[in-house]
């Protein structure tokens, strides 16, 4: 009797040890794939209202230079107006002959408000006179154009990378909000 000998191939696929493992790996790349397009995808938002915001308080800091009388008596002075609102300011309309520079200091000052309400999500603004100064011809203004952002965005933590009043920093907002910081000169 011939004994017969069996040749066992040997095995070429993979076992389902390595294949988990390589899912695993796999997964995990994919993972911050996906937190990274989340991220690029915020990011132009982001930008735009920065835009938005600067384009508001370029405006409204050449209204206040066009008018240096009623920032230096504090017509201009915005003490706290962020609130966190959506709500339209009241307009007061500057008609002629009816206008004066008071007059069209409020009219400027509810319009850089509704602007910054329409066009960031919660938006609002602060300025002041800096030093105290304010009656000199070479008076310097702070400008504080403040928004909500999205809570998704909370990986860009405001409360470490804006410089936003403290009256707005101390209020606790959450998500903290964040402000676009200008100094100008009258």
């Amino acid at each position: 009797m011939k004994y017969q000998t069996r040749h066992f191939r040997q095995q070429n696929g993979a076992t389902l040890i390595e294949v988990l493992v390589a899912i695993l790996i796999l997964s995990f790349g994919l993972l911050s794939l996906g937190a990274m397009l989340s991220y690029s995808v915020q990011l132009p938002k982001l930008s735009g209202h920065k835009m938005i915001a600067t384009n508001i308080a370029s405006d409204y800091i050449e209204r206040i230079r066009a008018n240096p009388g009623e920032f230096t008596s504090g017509t201009y002075t915005v003490v706290s107006n962020y609130n966190g609102s959506f709500d339209p300011v009241d307009l007061d309309e500057c008609v002629f002959p009816n206008c004066t520079a008071s007059t069209l200091a409020a009219m400027d000052t509810a319009a850089a408000k509704n602007a910054a309400r329409a066009l960031l999500p919660a938006g609002g603004l602060m300025v002041n006179c800096d030093g105290g100064n304010c009656a000199s011809t070479n008076a310097f203004g702070n400008l504080w154009i403040i928004w909500q952002e999205p809570s998704t965005s909370a990986v860009l933590n405001a409360a470490n990378s804006d410089t936003c009043p403290t009256e707005v920093t101390d209020a606790h907002y959450d998500p903290a909000p964040r402000c676009l910081y200008l100094r100008f000169k009258v």
